[in-house]
């Protein structure tokens, strides 16, 4: 099969049409039609890990599909990840203001011009 039909205007994972890589969205298909968003699309393998990452989200959200535990993980972990970071920031921001000024006054006047003096030419 060719990577675009007739007008040159679709495309395959390998050759980017119009809607980007990977997502045919105005292609006849037989059970859709044509398919009803232009968002790129991901292919997941349930591999075992995720496959318990899954089964653990199922009794947290029950009653959702699988794609929709894998889509609300995915979220939550965003999620995570951003409380971690900000976390981060607010201890190394509390750090900087319990060291800022802690050597003030440890170099008197002139100690920089007094070292760079000694500094050869």
């Amino acid at each position: 099969m060719n990577d675009a039909d007739d007008d040159g205007q679709h495309g395959t994972a390998s050759s980017p049409g119009r809607h980007g890589p990977g997502c045919i969205t105005d292609a006849p298909s037989v059970t859709l039609g044509t398919m009803p968003t232009s968002r790129p699309r991901h292919l997941v393998t349930e591999t075992d890990e995720l496959a318990t990452a899954l089964d653990a989200a199922a009794r947290r959200w029950p009653g959702r599909s699988r794609p929709q535990l894998l889509v609300r993980l995915a979220i939550e972990g965003d999620r995570a990840v951003g409380e971690v970071e900000e976390q981060r920031r607010r201890r190394r921001r509390r750090a900087v203001q319990e060291y800022s000024g802690l050597l003030t006054g440890a170099y008197g006047p002139g100690y920089l011009d007094d070292l760079r003096e000694e500094w050869p030419p």
